[in-house]
């Protein structure tokens, strides 16, 4: 977990989460608080939530306003958590120190985005979790779920269900089933 990694030097952490309880955390040395304190006390401000309607440009103008003008924003979970044109404009004016960001409003991000040409950003793929065990592991579920094809069933991990009646989609597993035989 990122806390262990951060606990040599000696940082305080803080979180805001409207779903999770102190006792969850308790054994992680993390205080649960608003999200006004986080923005307030936080010098590294890192962005971990899924992005849905709550969450949808949760971060702008007003929430980089809040924050120390010597702390760094870190978006690695979702681009449109943070409205990236009030972000683009904090960094011009100094409101924050600085950003790291492995996504984007829009991805590919484009050429002319004035986050490309920025000293205060650091810029990544969105790649943490691309290690050679998640490959494996991949290709562990991968060839699973084409061993479940040839023999006729459904893999677990199918999401649109809906396909499986589909003509189209039958055919194609006619002819496949044909061809192996």
């Amino acid at each position: 977990m990122m806390y262990l990694l951060a606990k040599p030097f000696g940082m305080k952490h803080i979180a805001y989460d409207p779903y999770v309880t102190p006792e969850a955390v308790a054994d992680i040395d993390v205080k649960l608080v608003d999200l006004d304190t986080v923005l307030a006390e936080s010098d590294f401000l890192c962005i971990t939530c899924p992005l849905n309607e709550e969450t949808h440009n949760m971060i702008g103008e007003k929430e980089i306003k809040k924050m120390k003008k010597t702390a760094f924003l870190i978006n690695a979970a979702r681009g449109p958590i943070v409205d990236e044109a009030a972000l683009i404009k904090a960094l011009q004016e100094g409101w924050i120190q600085g950003v790291g960001l492995d996504v984007f409003e829009q991805e590919p991000i484009s050429p002319d985005n004035p986050l490309l040409k920025m000293d205060n950003v650091i810029l990544s793929p969105h790649a943490l979790a691309q290690t050679d065990q998640t490959f494996s592991t991949m290709w562990d579920i991968i060839t699973e779920q084409i061993s479940k094809i040839i023999c006729g069933e459904v893999p677990e991990t199918l999401v649109n269900q809906e396909v499986l009646d589909r003509p189209e989609l039958q055919a194609k597993l006619k002819k496949f089933h044909e061809a192996i035989k």
